[in-house]
């Protein structure tokens, strides 16, 4: 089983070939640039220090938005009736992988 550790826009996946990930949404023009930190390979580890120099990833964007599931935010004080509550549903791009190697 091959899987790769990356990071993108901060963050980082477990990803194999032909998953899906939802990364933060990307600004017209913006490139994505993936960083492997780890390949796995059957029984061949190659951890990065802090990049994997020889790996290359191939993602490609299927969906440029899509509205993740809603975060509730909730004040409250004590004593003093008052209450708020607030929503907000972040955008995420949709991106596959197509190819680790």
């Amino acid at each position: 089983m091959q899987y790769a550790v990356i990071s993108v826009k901060g963050k980082q996946f477990k990803v194999s070939e032909g998953d899906e990930i939802l990364v933060d949404k990307l600004v017209k023009g913006e490139k994505l640039d993936p960083k492997t930190l780890l390949v796995v390979n059957d029984d061949n580890i190659t951890i990065g220090k802090p990049e994997v120099e020889k790996s290359k990833l191939k993602l490609s964007v299927i969906q440029e938005e899509e509205k993740g599931t809603k975060i509730h935010v909730y004040k409250f004080k004590s004593k003093s009736k008052y209450r708020r509550k607030i929503g907000s549903r972040p955008v995420y791009t949709r991106v596959k992988v197509e190819k680790i190697s």
